[in-house]
């Protein structure tokens, strides 16, 4: 057996692997910055002066099967715009995943709502959906079903509960693009879906977000959430008609997101096969024991 590289063998590799920080690691080139020359070229920035965010969001909804879609900053600006639209507020229980990124629990603090953890399911460390009915009180709400590590939670019981009880379900999608869920693409599946286009994500634009649904009267609702509460279908100089917050998503990012859409496809594959391969080489170890 040949010397391990940390005791002073021959490394298997001369150079660092790829990664998603940087072009190594990135699916990212001449698409972006056709679309991004446009917009320069443009002077519009501003997503209400071009047509890049309204386009991505026209084909973010197209790609999902669903009606609408609103596109945010961020993905923790989407799962705060869902919360929002859903009309939660000071008091009232949302139930949760523990594991999951600190923007998930935001949205719902952002509300001045009560974040209630269930456990999780210790195969697939997605949310139980027997600890939920559990944890259920006549203050519960809503619940935001994390399909974490592009893993979908075990929709049907959660679902259930939904209609049973009258909750709004929020799933957070940011690590599950194209996943599905007994053949349903996650982020349909519920009231509200949601996904982030940070960095790491499967397609990306540095920041930013997008909610989803196919309820017109929640969809309204998101849009004004997403810009200040501010209804310009009125046709008025700042006709505010609710609160919200300025989570609009530039015509830059628009313009990077629509390339990276076409994209998304293929990076879900690889990443699919990698995962396989993966997997299979770990399970012959004996004692690792992988998903």
């Amino acid at each position: 057996m040949s010397k391990l590289a940390i005791l002073g063998g021959t490394p298997i590799r001369s150079k660092p692997l790829p990664t998603v920080n940087d072009k190594s690691g990135r699916n990212i080139g001449v698409e972006e910055l056709e679309l991004l020359k446009l917009v320069v070229e443009s002077g519009r920035l501003f997503r209400y002066s071009g047509e890049m965010v309204s386009s991505f969001e026209e084909e973010f909804a197209k790609f999902l099967g669903v009606k609408y879609a609103i596109a945010s900053t961020s993905g923790t600006a989407a799962l705060h715009i869902a919360t929002g639209a859903a009309g939660l507020g000071p008091g009232m229980e949302v139930l949760t995943s523990p594991i999951t990124d600190a923007g998930t629990i935001i949205a719902i603090l952002g509300q001045n709502a009560i974040p209630v953890f269930a456990d999780i399911d210790p195969d697939t460390y997605n949310i139980s959906p027997e600890d939920v009915k559990k944890r259920l009180s006549d203050k519960t709400r809503a619940i935001i079903a994390v399909h974490l590590f592009g893993l979908p939670a075990d929709m049907d019981p959660i679902m259930e509960l939904a209609e049973e009880k009258d909750l709004i379900i929020i799933e957070d999608c940011a690590q599950a693009y194209l996943a599905e869920y007994k053949g349903r693409l996650v982020g349909t599946i519920g009231d509200l879906g949601c996904f982030s286009l940070q960095q790491s994500k499967h397609m990306f634009t540095g920041d930013g977000g997008i909610t989803v649904t196919n309820d017109e009267e929640l969809a309204k609702r998101a849009k004004l959430f997403m810009d200040k509460g501010w209804d310009r279908s009125l046709g008025l100089p700042r006709a505010y008609i609710m609160l919200g917050f300025n989570y609009r998503m530039t015509e830059l990012q628009g313009a990077v997101a629509r390339a990276q859409l076409k994209k998304v496809k293929w990076v879900v594959e690889r990443r699919r096969a990698v995962a396989e391969s993966l997997t299979k080489r770990l399970s012959e170890i004996e004692g690792v024991y992988p998903p």
